[in-house]
């Protein structure tokens, strides 16, 4: 696929998860998804199930994992729907979890985040959101590399968000050691992390037949805003409003992550950001749409790459 065309596709920003999924056949297909017990991560583990993967939870509270599960199992009728605990914010939890994964892994969903939360560090003095929405992810996905190159054709989806135009990744102090703690700000480089992973992974592993990409859900009220207070939510909604952009249902805010996961449509296809189940423009100053040119950079995605491991191996 000729890498300058902009994919489009026949969905929009009202599709559901089960419109993108039609007519897919996931039989014998295997995946995971991250934050797999509340929010998008719920409908995104449902419709994979509805349409035949076997489909593990990877969750944080268990006992949330287990009702979820059921319900999926009630609802698809597909029993193959297991739970794993993951602490991404943990790295001993995260290696857990990929010591204990047997076999291949066709579908690697990281969905799973922090928002704007209160400044938190981790026992290894990272930030909180950083060391949940990209450290902890990049310790997953690299370490079921094996597992999804034996998967042929694996796709490694990261759930990104607008919020990523808020900041780069400040790589002199990526920890806010040095400047003030501002919660959005943190919450915008973790995000522009995530795109990053997409790129550099799809750039690594193509030889082994794996890509990757980043998404934008939607606005979605979900679990995920929990940090917020309500004067600030109401504001969110507001400025939606007044930008002419709807909030969405969890089943719409899940389509994109599922376009990524399983559409022939993106077959061969890596490195790249979409929204509302198309690939977004170049972000355009004075809007809140599009993709940052400094979170598809090739050589910030390397470096982030790099940063990673070393503070991983640290």
């Amino acid at each position: 696929m000729n890498s300058t065309t902009r994919i489009t596709t026949p969905f929009t920003a009202q599709s559901t998860a089960a419109d993108v999924a039609a007519g897919v056949d996931l039989t014998g297909k295997r995946a995971v998804v991250t934050g797999g017990a509340s929010g998008i991560g719920i409908e995104t583990a449902r419709t994979l199930a509805a349409a035949g993967a076997e489909v593990t939870l990877a969750v944080r509270d268990l006992a949330a994992g287990e009702r979820t599960a059921e319900d999926i199992v009630a609802t698809t009728g597909n029993k193959q729907v297991h739970v794993g605990r993951l602490d991404l914010a943990d790295q001993a939890s995260v290696a857990s979890f990929t010591a204990a994964w047997e076999g291949p892994l066709h579908i690697l969903v990281n969905n799973a985040g922090v928002m704007a939360s209160p400044e938190t560090r981790t026992p290894e003095g990272w930030e909180l959101q950083f060391a949940t929405n990209h450290l902890g992810h990049f310790a997953l996905t690299t370490g079921l590399h094996r597992a999804l190159a034996a998967a042929g054709g694996a796709r490694v989806v990261s759930v990104s968000s607008s919020a990523h135009l808020r900041s780069p990744v400040v790589f002199d102090d990526i920890h806010f050691r040095e400047r003030p703690y501002e919660p959005w700000s943190a919450y915008g480089q973790s995000k522009t992390a995530n795109v990053l992973l997409a790129v550099e992974a799809t750039r690594r592993w193509a030889d082994d037949g794996i890509t990757a990409n980043a998404l934008m859900p939607g606005g979605i009220r979900t679990n995920l805003q929990r940090h917020l207070p309500q004067e600030d939510l109401d504001g969110m909604l507001a400025r939606s409003r007044a930008a002419g952009v709807t909030w969405k249902t969890p089943e719409q805010g899940a389509a994109t992550s599922l376009l990524l996961a399983i559409s022939p449509l993106l077959d061969g296809v890596g490195g790249r950001y979409f929204e509302d189940c198309n690939e977004a423009e170049p972000h355009q100053e004075g809007t809140r749409s599009g993709v940052a040119a400094y979170a598809l950079d090739p050589e910030a995605a390397a470096l982030l790459w790099q940063v990673s491991v070393d503070a991983l191996a640290a």
